[in-house]
């Protein structure tokens, strides 16, 4: 297939699948009462009766996008497109290829299916910010058009033009009147691993605990020496860090996902009534989060939590980093 007539198209999958797309090869879409859509055929206007007739509490305006997305899930979508998934659940944006036609199957959730080999995966923070807009679309299913030159170099895997991006995301900043939420954490995120190193990282997280309440320091990073057992921060409330509970915090400047055996590693240098935090730029896998639930003690702070942390506390940062995230406050909708 020529790269002129490569489509990408774009799905959301909800924020919590009872399957996983990427586990299972798949993507899917809801509207399961509406049942088999092959039995409906290829007319446009036959879809928003059927879909009418299924809800007839939906809103008269909602019944033509629906059910387009069911219409072009079912029969505008082709084996050979690429789909973008920007997961919900762990902020990495996934690419693949559709390999099956439209299947009905209504033993399962997301009843409506196509079968996808998956090829890539990216943090968010990977991509430009009208990329990023592009694919956080209300729309359950959409096409790539704005950004399709970004997204089909991630999908036949070939390196991004960073100082481009950066360039393009600079303007966007500088031109946008109004951000989402998502946006500013997207931002904040970009900023921070790009203008910080692995050990600077350590110290704006510090400085963060301390615009939290917190009593914080950096450890000397030699475990022999300090007896910290190699983490990167002691805080605590109490000024002198007699007072329990005595806070260990590892920090990582990474945007992949942190898995178990790191957090393992943290609760291993625990002791007494201790507890831990790890927090990092990128996210957790599935098996740290399950540790994390089974241990009061561990708390772990991902990309999105951390952006959260630094809009709600931003005014009491250190104005140097302050300047480095640059921020002011608006009112959005709500």
């Amino acid at each position: 297939m020529a790269i002129s007539e490569d489509i990408i198209w774009g799905i959301h999958i909800g924020i919590a699948p009872k399957e996983d797309p990427i586990a299972g090869n798949f993507i899917g879409i809801g509207w399961d009462e509406i049942g088999d859509l092959n039995l409906i055929g290829s007319n446009r206007e036959e879809f928003k009766r059927v879909f009418k007739e299924t809800y007839p509490d939906e809103k008269q305006g909602a019944i033509p996008v629906k059910a387009g997305v069911l219409f072009r899930f079912s029969n505008e979508m082709q084996i050979g497109d690429y789909v973008i998934y920007p997961s919900k659940q762990d902020r990495i944006v996934h690419i693949g290829i559709i390999e099956s036609e439209y299947s009905f199957n209504n033993s399962k959730n997301y009843s409506h299916r196509r079968k996808v080999r998956w090829l890539h995966k990216k943090p968010r923070a990977y991509f430009s910010q009208p990329a990023l807009n592009e694919i956080g679309s209300a729309i359950t299913l959409f096409k790539i058009s704005n950004n399709w030159d970004e997204f089909i170099a991630f999908a036949k895997a070939k390196d991004f033009d960073s100082d481009s991006i950066a360039a393009i995301d600079d303007e966007t900043v500088e031109q946008t009147a109004l951000i989402t939420e998502d946006e500013t954490r997207d931002y904040i995120v970009k900023r921070l691993h790009k203008e910080l190193s692995p050990e600077e990282f350590e110290y704006f997280v510090r400085d963060l605990l301390i615009a939290m309440g917190y009593f914080a320091r950096i450890t000397k990073h030699n475990s022999q020496k300090s007896g910290d057992g190699g983490v990167d921060i002691i805080a605590s409330k109490d000024e002198l860090g007699f007072e329990p509970p005595v806070m260990k915090v590892e920090c990582k400047r990474i945007l992949d996902n942190r898995g178990r055996p790191e957090i393992q590693k943290l609760i291993g240098t625990l002791e007494g009534n201790e507890v831990g935090l790890f927090v990092t730029l990128g996210g957790f896998t599935s098996e740290a989060r399950i540790l994390e639930r089974s241990k009061p003690n561990i708390r772990l702070i991902d990309s999105e939590e951390l952006a959260t942390l630094v809009i709600e506390h931003y005014e009491n940062l250190n104005a140097k980093y302050r300047n480095l995230i640059p921020l002011k406050r608006i009112y959005i909708p709500s």
